[in-house]
Parts: structure tokens; sequence; C-alpha cells
């Protein structure tokens, strides 16, 4: 009897068209959030946490395309330094923390220890154990302090997963994103799995939830995801005075540009693709 699969079937793919215009209008809202977060001085922070290429660089692409880098910061730390090493684990995570008015984007986050530091031992069991024990501890402290934190783990399956990554081996502009510690994971798909679940037990908290998107599909996680974090934030429209563009002046107060030949101009790359038209004639 074949086992049967832990993951729902992937449904039918949703049309381009629609993709797009739900894609935009849901960008709209977030707009609505990003001026809602500066008036009213609201904190926000998102944890994008999954395997390795599971759609999470994507889906914050998709939420920070139209959204100013003053306001909406994402927040991607790369390997600790040695330094970072001595430090309170959270600091360096601390110190990227949204002010009043700001929303962070964590393209992972402090649960690299439960996931690949602890697969990979790069940390000590001891460590390992106290950040189970202190995160949600951590985390409580952030949500008392006013901070609205959300949680999200993109969900792949191993056959999606292992596609992505062999579409990138001669992808020349994504395959920067293909290292040896996402090729490391294929085979150890079962001990992330392991890690995943064991991390759930002890950070999925009724004060801090996680929120699961399932991947396989990539423009339905972005729609499930940012459809569910708008949800999920008490944002309101914002009035604004409606900007008002003034008439350009009648006539010049005797300005005059320099001549062209004064500046040096990028070349016309353009045109040589286009090539000379009157050759094709």
């Amino acid at each position: 009897m074949a086992k049967k699969s832990g993951k729902k079937k992937n449904k039918d793919k949703i049309p381009n068209a629609v993709y797009e215009a739900e894609l935009f209008r849901l960008q709209s809202e977030l707009v609505k959030v990003q001026l809602w977060a500066k008036a009213t001085g609201a904190r926000v922070v998102v944890l994008f946490e999954g395997r390795d290429a599971a759609g999470k660089g994507g889906t914050i692409k998709r939420i920070s395309e139209y959204l100013s880098p003053r306001v909406v910061r994402i927040a991607a730390l790369p390997t600790p330094t040695e330094r970072e090493k001595t430090q309170w684990y959270y600091q360096r995570y601390v110190a990227h923390l949204p002010a009043a008015g700001e929303v962070v984007l964590f393209d992972r986050s402090w649960y690299n220890r439960a996931g690949v530091e602890h697969v990979m031992g790069f940390c000590t069991p001891q460590e390992y154990s106290r950040f189970m024990r202190q995160t949600p501890i951590f985390e409580q402290m952030l949500i008392e302090d006013g901070i609205l934190l959300r949680k999200y783990w993109f969900s792949v399956s191993d056959r999606e997963q292992l596609k992505r990554f062999r579409s990138r081996l001669n992808d020349p502009v994504r395959q920067w994103k293909l290292s040896p510690m996402d090729t490391a994971s294929l085979s150890r798909w079962e001990d992330y799995s392991k890690a995943k679940d064991e991390m759930l037990v002890h950070t999925d908290v009724p004060a801090s939830p996680w929120f699961i998107v399932e991947s396989d599909i990539k423009k339905h996680a972005r729609l499930n995801m940012i459809s569910h974090l708008l949800s999920t934030i008490p944002y309101t429209d914002v009035p604004h005075e409606k900007v008002v563009l003034p008439d350009r002046p009648a006539a010049s107060n005797g300005y005059k540009r320099p001549p062209r030949e004064l500046s040096t101009y990028v070349p016309d790359h353009v045109a040589a693709l286009l090539g000379d038209p009157e050759k094709d004639l």
C-alpha cells in the first residue's frame, strides 16, 4: 500500500493575469501598511524561515518592491564574525530590530540556531538547548514591548527543492544561490525535518505562533503569505494631503543649459543592440 504524503496535493496553478492583478492589489495594501506604520510609530518584525530554495527570497522581493527602504528594511545577516560568536546569541539580531515607524523583514533570523547550526554542528548541544528554552521568552519580551512579531515557515517538498537546485546549476544569474551549504541540505533532508519539528514543539506558542506556507507553487505561496500577513496587522488608511503638481513657468528666467559637449554621457548601448535601421531596408 502506497504511503500517503503529509503534503496536500498541488492545486491547479493560478493564471498569470489573475496572479499579477492580485499581487498588485496586495502590494497596494502593503503601501497602506507602510504609511500606517510611519504615522502611528508601529514596529513590525516578520521572520522568513524554511529550507533552502523554499521561496523566501522571492516573497520578500514582492513585499518590498514598492515600499521605501527607509521604512521597510530587509535584514539578511551573514555568517557571524569571530567577535559576534562571543556575544549574547540574540545580540546581532537585536541590532536590526525596528524603531518606531519601521518594518523589518528577516531573511532568516535567530532561528538559524534551531536549523543549520544545530544540524551542521555549528553550535554545542548546550547552546541549542538554551536557545530552545530562551527563545519563547525572548520573543515574549519583544511582544510585550509593543513589537508586532510574525513568523512564517516556507515548506517545500524534497522533489521541488531538488528541481529548483538543478535549475540554478546553469543559470548565470542564480548560480550564486547554490552554496555548499545548500547542497549539503539535500543529504540531510531528514535531519532538517527533525530539527524543524523540534523547533515547532518549543517555539510555536500562542503568543508568537508559527504560520506554515506551502511553497511548492511559488506564486501561490507569495499570495497566501502576503494576504495572511495583511490580515494580522491592524492597519488603517492614513489620511494624507492630495499631491498637486505646480504648473511649469511659462517663460524661463534666463537659464541656458551648457553645451552637451561639456558633459560625458554613457555610450548608447541600446543603439548598438537595435543596429542600423537603414541596413534592414
